[in-house]
């Protein structure tokens, strides 16, 4: 079993690894819903983190449609990562019509072949997550997992469709369904024996008080882990 865990700076990473979280996903500012941390996070982060570190890359909070422009911001972006160390990235993209931009996501796959992608939550604005995941899935060789609350608010509200993704991902060899959005130590337990997955993504739920503002909590990934145990 495996606990991400959303991580802001430095001091953040460091303090996920001591309180057991397995990997963390590195973002900036969370009230636009995580965004691309700055060069200086990034330097310091991976050049100190003990544990897997997976770099948001998204430009703006505004969709996951992007423009050429966009498309140059991602590129430098992603070069900086590669330049500063990092072998994972978080990235999703969409048409205008809801269906994945593979030609943005080829781009970007052709950009860094050694990356190890989640495709985020972009997937949850899907037009049909089944045909989402079933083209993901031909990029399984970089795409290892997706990101979801089965294409709802939270994973409480899409745990049917959060267990269908699972059970197609364990029968079909495709990228692992991890599921993120409102989980917590007072859900996770009857959430896992719904859905059955084998990673799961948290982020409020692991701070003093539910606030980004916040540090993490001393006890709450160990909480989480006897819940799964």
């Amino acid at each position: 079993m495996n606990i991400e865990v959303i991580t802001l700076n430095e001091r953040d990473t460091l303090q996920a690894k001591k309180l057991g979280a397995d990997r963390v996903e590195l973002v900036s500012a969370m009230q636009e819903g995580g965004l691309t941390p700055s060069y200086g996070t990034l330097a310091r982060v991976l050049s100190s983190a003990p544990l897997p570190v997976h770099v948001m890359v998204r430009p703006h909070s505004y969709g996951f449609t992007y423009t050429t422009e966009d498309w140059h911001v991602i590129k430098e972006d992603i070069s900086i990562i590669q330049q500063l160390g990092g072998t994972r990235i978080v990235f999703g993209c969409l048409t205008e019509d809801g269906q994945v931009d593979e030609q943005l996501l080829t781009k970007v796959i052709e950009l860094a072949p050694e990356m190890d992608i989640t495709f985020h939550r972009a997937f949850d604005d899907a037009q049909s997550q089944l045909d989402a995941y079933a083209i993901l899935s031909k990029y399984s060789q970089h795409i290892s997992r997706i990101l979801t609350s089965g294409g709802k608010k939270t994973c409480a509200e899409g745990a049917a469709m959060l267990k269908q993704l699972v059970t197609l991902s364990e029968k079909s060899g495709g990228p692992r369904i991890m599921p993120g959005s409102g989980l917590s130590a007072a859900n996770i337990s009857a959430l896992h024996q719904q859905i059955g997955a084998k990673d799961y993504h948290f982020g409020s739920a692991m701070r003093v008080d539910g606030r980004f503002d916040q540090p993490l909590a001393e006890t709450a990934i160990a909480h989480i882990k006897q819940q799964l145990m």
